[in-house]
């Protein structure tokens, strides 16, 4: 458990729209470490963190996160991508999902998808707001977005000061090649 590029990526754009997160409800999806959560929520959002319900150790990094940034009030939850589960359905709307690196194996990506359309169900204006990692031209979201009825849209890291091998005095992201996207329904509502 570390911070992956992707994590600095996302929450360098998190910092960019600071001024629009207090009170927002955000849920981060696959967070480890948790960087971009904890940083929404010390941004003023209404943050759940959440990592796969089969990896409780995931779980307790996502708590000890909390602990360790004086947010032991963030609610943390297991869900695991593709299942319904309890802790699921009981999640509020949500008017923002974080995800970085989560598109890492492609065998997930519908599994992934598949939770988003839920939770987009739930408040058909949520946005997904994704960092991944460029690792093969062959992997692609485009027919299951289609298939989902998403649209994504790309967005440029130099829009947000995110164009440098070094963030926030980081050694990250890195010579990795990473890619920003913003994720929505295809109709502006059900």
């Amino acid at each position: 458990m570390y911070v992956w590029p992707c994590a600095v990526v996302l929450a360098q754009y998190l910092w960019f729209h600071r001024r629009s997160l207090p009170g927002k409800a955000i849920l981060e999806i696959g967070a480890g470490v948790s960087l971009p959560g904890i940083l929404a929520a010390k941004c003023g959002a209404e943050v759940i963190l959440s990592d796969s319900s089969e990896l409780p150790h995931c779980l307790e990094v996502c708590r000890q996160s909390c602990q360790m940034n004086n947010l032991p009030q963030l609610q943390v939850v297991g869900l695991t991508w593709g299942h319904i589960s309890w802790d699921l359905l009981a999640l509020p709307p949500q008017d923002i999902i974080l995800a970085s690196d989560v598109f890492f194996e492609p065998e997930d990506f519908e599994d992934i998808l598949t939770t988003i359309y839920f939770l987009m169900y739930k408040n058909p204006k949520v946005q997904l707001w994704s960092t991944y990692q460029v690792r093969s031209a062959d992997w692609s979201l485009e027919a299951l977005l289609y298939k989902w009825d998403m649209k994504c849209v790309h967005i440029p890291l130099e829009s947000f000061d995110a164009d440098k091998e070094d963030i926030a005095e980081s050694a990250l992201p890195g010579r990795h090649t990473v890619e920003m996207l913003v994720i929505s329904f295809a109709k502006d509502s059900l």
